[in-house]
């Protein structure tokens, strides 16, 4: 028998976040761009075209693909500048704003919090991170950090006093050649949230650009290091009242 003629399924309508996708796409960005762009992760994007997602961030691709197309802009975080102010929050089916997931970004009153990007996360700019970093700049809270590269990343050696640690138990040497290191503590008054707060804006949300920036601008790593897993910790000053 001659074989039959198979035609492919035609493809689903796209709804109008996948559309906009699809468009940026087209223009030369990547999936990981548009996360990137509107501060999620690059799964949602692929949930515009597989579970017809992304209905609240229209608003912003919109003006993203416009700010491209018009204007030929094409850098993430000035893009991710232009998206914010329109990216709102779902409602759920009461009409009520729908609650965002911070379980691991939580403050507690007395003002301690902890948030963590692995590599997706940190692909995407860690975005997440930016709402523990926001809330304890409002706070006035201080804030430390670890982060872990490969060893020949850094440029001082581990247990160097030039560098943040100063002591070797503060590093973590791993099998896989990668360290991690921890910058800030109670013990020494970490940072100001409220600097890493106005860095990570400078840099469109961009959580793990910001803190790349620093350790380049302070002299702890090569700037063409990657950072492989961050960690962000608040606290409350000693001095501050409660």
């Amino acid at each position: 028998m001659p074989p039959r003629n198979r035609r492919s399924a035609p493809r689903p309508q796209l709804n109008d976040a996948a559309q906009l996708a699809d468009q940026l796409q087209a223009a030369g960005f990547t999936k990981r761009d548009i996360a990137r762009i509107i501060g999620r992760d690059p799964s949602l994007v692929s949930q515009f075209y597989t579970r017809h997602k992304g209905a609240a961030f229209v608003p912003a691709l919109t003006r993203v693909l416009a700010a491209v197309q018009t204007a030929g802009i094409t850098e993430t975080a000035e893009l991710a500048a232009i998206a914010a102010p329109h990216i709102t929050r779902r409602t759920t089916a009461s009409g009520t704003r729908a609650r965002v997931r911070t379980r691991d970004l939580l403050i507690t009153p007395a003002g301690t919090g902890t948030g963590r990007a692995g590599a997706q996360a940190i692909a995407s700019g860690s975005t997440h991170l930016r709402t523990l970093i926001a809330g304890a700049a409002r706070h006035g809270l201080r804030i430390a950090f670890t982060v872990r590269l490969a060893k020949t990343a850094f440029v001082h050696v581990s247990g160097s006093r030039t560098d943040s640690p100063g002591i070797r138990r503060d590093v973590v040497q791993r099998a896989d050649h990668t360290e991690e290191r921890s910058y800030g503590s109670s013990a020494t008054g970490g940072f100001e949230a409220a600097d890493f707060a106005r860095r990570t804006d400078q840099a469109g949300g961009d959580v793990t650009a910001a803190i790349h920036r620093w350790l380049v601008e302070t002299g702890r790593i090569h700037p063409d290091a990657r950072i492989i897993h961050l960690e962000i910790r608040t606290w409350r000053p000693h001095s501050q009242s409660l």
